[in-house]
């Protein structure tokens, strides 16, 4: 059984921004520096194409990858 998108999502939210809002965190480098807050902003449209074009089974798989890889450090 694969973990539903909106799970996934959570737990990369998590994994990502620890418990800040990924728009919260854009206008936080927005207000540090408006070149970066742009690269931000571009950051966050692409991981949000990652819900909408990856299936399910992907994002698992590469949420499984990511969480393995904290846990071996």
């Amino acid at each position: 059984m694969t973990l539903p998108k909106p799970e996934a999502k959570r737990l990369f939210e998590r994994l990502i921004f620890d418990t800040e809002r990924p728009q919260d965190w854009v206008q936080d480098v927005w207000g540090m520096s408006p070149t970066l807050g742009e690269t931000a902003a571009k950051l966050l449209e692409v991981y949000e194409a990652l819900f909408e074009y990856c299936s399910e089974e992907q994002l698992e798989n590469l949420l499984q990858s990511y969480y393995t890889d904290q846990w071996d450090k």
